[in-house]
């Protein structure tokens, strides 16, 4: 953990209870902008070793989607259809409108990425089922 904190350069933050409803395990939340006043939303996200967040989408009338700046540990991303990718600091992820996903940190390791809420028309989160354990413990 020592060293997941030295490379954990935005911080952990604090647990994530706002969403936690859509995550199988402990994560947490550093929002790095104000959440009322800026141009777009960046905070970091920090899962539990196992932890992972349900499947959802970003839908968008126009614009909208994430981007993930992956920044310590390792984790997975995969795209509903598509074989998972493991994620390591300094890879970035772009998420875009309507695409079913999910994310989290594989099973032996803390992680952390920024999340960069890309602004658009009606944006809005549909928040799915979870990765089951069966799946995901063949990771």
């Amino acid at each position: 953990m020592e060293n997941f904190d030295k490379e954990n350069v935005f911080g952990k933050g604090f647990p994530n209870e706002a969403f936690a409803q859509y995550f199988k395990g402990q994560s947490f939340l550093n929002p790095l902008v104000d959440m009322e006043d800026n141009i777009l939303f960046v905070a970091n996200v920090t899962f539990e070793p196992g932890c992972r967040n349900n499947w959802h989408i970003h839908h968008a009338k126009t614009g909208g989607g994430q981007v993930l700046i992956c920044v310590a540990g390792k984790g997975w991303y995969q795209e509903e259809g598509f074989d998972p990718v493991e994620l390591k600091p300094g890879m970035l992820i772009e998420i875009k409108p309507e695409v079913k996903h999910w994310h989290g940190a594989q099973k032996d390791s803390w992680f952390s990425h920024l999340s960069v809420e890309v602004p658009g028309e009606e944006t809005s989160n549909e928040w799915l089922e979870e990765v089951s354990d069966e799946y995901y413990g063949q990771l």
